[in-house]
């Protein structure tokens, strides 16, 4: 719940980032422009860590069964 409910922050940071990027100055858009792109990196990372989380705790074979780590 915890991870999930920082992907929403984030996706509403992004929100916020448009929304000064629509509205900034010209001298402002590249200010809001490195806004959006590292908040969109912030989502897409969120949910790369939180989906990398979901496998490792998925049951399936183990390690012995397969001779590999499930979550690599």
């Amino acid at each position: 719940p915890l991870m999930s409910g920082m992907n929403a922050l984030s996706g509403i940071t992004v929100i916020g980032a448009i929304t000064v990027f629509a509205t900034a100055p010209e001298g402002a858009k590249s200010w809001a422009g490195a806004a959006l792109v590292l908040a969109s990196i912030n989502v897409v990372g969120g949910f790369w860590v939180t989906e990398r989380m979901l496998r490792m705790f998925k049951g399936g074979k183990r390690e012995s069964e397969t001779g590999e780590i499930p979550w690599q």
